[in-house]
């Protein structure tokens, strides 16, 4: 029997972990039990950063898996701090987390004038991925031709991969991943193929991911119109909501720019958490892979809400919003728009 010591403590017994683990184990195990529960509703950054890494703590114990997490929450005069640090430098597949990356790049693009988001790519059957993500695959009508506009809309929000290579129409690979450099993110890079504008989604880390939505809300990536534009998509209710946004209400997930990635084992997620008064107030860059508690075969197969990963993130994700809900910081602001209801017509 293989265990490391998240799975004993999924064992749920101080008894457990003292068989397997030893004295140190055990030790571990009663100080966390033993721990004096943080409030729910903090009025300080220090009390809502102790919230944060405390729940998350208990999430990731019962999720078991391996994590690589970087989660800050602002103080007030706009300096952030971290409430997890955990194995944040380690490379790890970011999978359709690096979509984002992506997006920055093709803004980039659009803020040096070199293309517009009214330009128009073609939509091949050729190039057409049929994953069942997505939408590209269901309309059966090709070719067809799109705006740079609605590739990015859907890359963001139902993270559909044939967006991907419409994107890659427009940045390829190699120039991607030097735009990606210039910026400052060597671990953030896709991975070409022969075919210069097709790649695979690639590596990143928990910091570098991290830095990359904190320097965008910061204003340090693109331009404001390029910047709210790709907020504007993060935080729409058609983004996905299954993960860190799951147990929020519409008008609160309006509040969360995020966006999820998974493949095999992976089960990613990445964003930002805005204050009543729309300021980045925490932000979170979560990449989970390995054995996670249940079934293994079941969960390889398994992206939705059952699978331990993500409903850690569901439960994390309300802590967190409830957490930072009292506080505010001086950092910019950054407007969601309004949700409103239609019908038709």
């Amino acid at each position: 029997m293989t265990l490391n010591r998240r799975s004993v403590f999924g064992l749920g017994t101080v008894a457990a972990a003292t068989a397997v683990l030893g004295s140190n184990g055990a030790a571990a195990q009663a100080q966390e039990d033993a721990e004096v529960e943080i409030e729910r509703f903090p009025t300080t950054a220090e009390r809502s950063r102790k919230r944060v890494a405390q729940v998350y703590r208990r999430q990731v114990r019962k999720a078991r898996g391996t994590w690589s997490s970087f989660i800050t929450v602002a103080d007030l005069d706009g300096n952030t701090k971290s409430a997890v640090d955990e194995a944040a430098d380690k490379v790890v597949e970011a999978y359709s987390v690096n979509k984002i990356a992506v997006a920055v790049a093709v803004m980039d693009k659009v803020d040096r004038g070199l293309i517009k988001l009214t330009d128009q790519v073609e939509v091949t059957e050729a190039i057409v991925i049929q994953d069942t993500d997505g939408i590209f695959a269901l309309d059966g009508a090709y070719p067809s031709k799109v705006t740079v506009g609605h590739a990015l809309a859907n890359l963001l929000t139902v993270s559909d991969n044939t967006a991907v290579r419409l994107c890659g129409l427009v940045v390829p690979a190699l120039e991607l991943n030097q735009i990606l450099r210039d910026k400052g993110f060597v671990h953030t890079q896709v991975v070409p193929v022969a075919n210069p504008n097709r790649f695979y989604l690639g590596t990143t880390t928990a910091r570098e991911m991290h830095t990359l939505l904190s320097k965008l809300v910061d204003g340090q990536l693109l331009s404001a119109a390029s910047t709210a534009y790709l907020l504007n998509i993060l935080r729409a209710t058609a983004s996905f909501t299954d993960g860190v946004r799951l147990n929020l209400t519409t008008n609160e997930r309006l509040r969360v720019a995020t966006k999820a990635g998974w493949f095999e084992d992976g089960r990613n997620e990445a964003g930002i958490m805005f204050s009543e008064d729309n300021r980045a107030i925490l932000i979170y860059s979560m990449f989970a892979s390995g054995e996670f508690a249940g079934d293994k075969a079941q969960n390889d197969q398994d992206f939705s809400t059952t699978h331990p990963a993500v409903a850690a993130r569901a439960e994390l994700g309300r802590s967190m919003f409830d957490a930072v809900i009292k506080i505010t910081t001086t950092k910019p602001k950054h407007r969601a728009k309004v949700y409103r209801f239609f019908n038709g017509g």
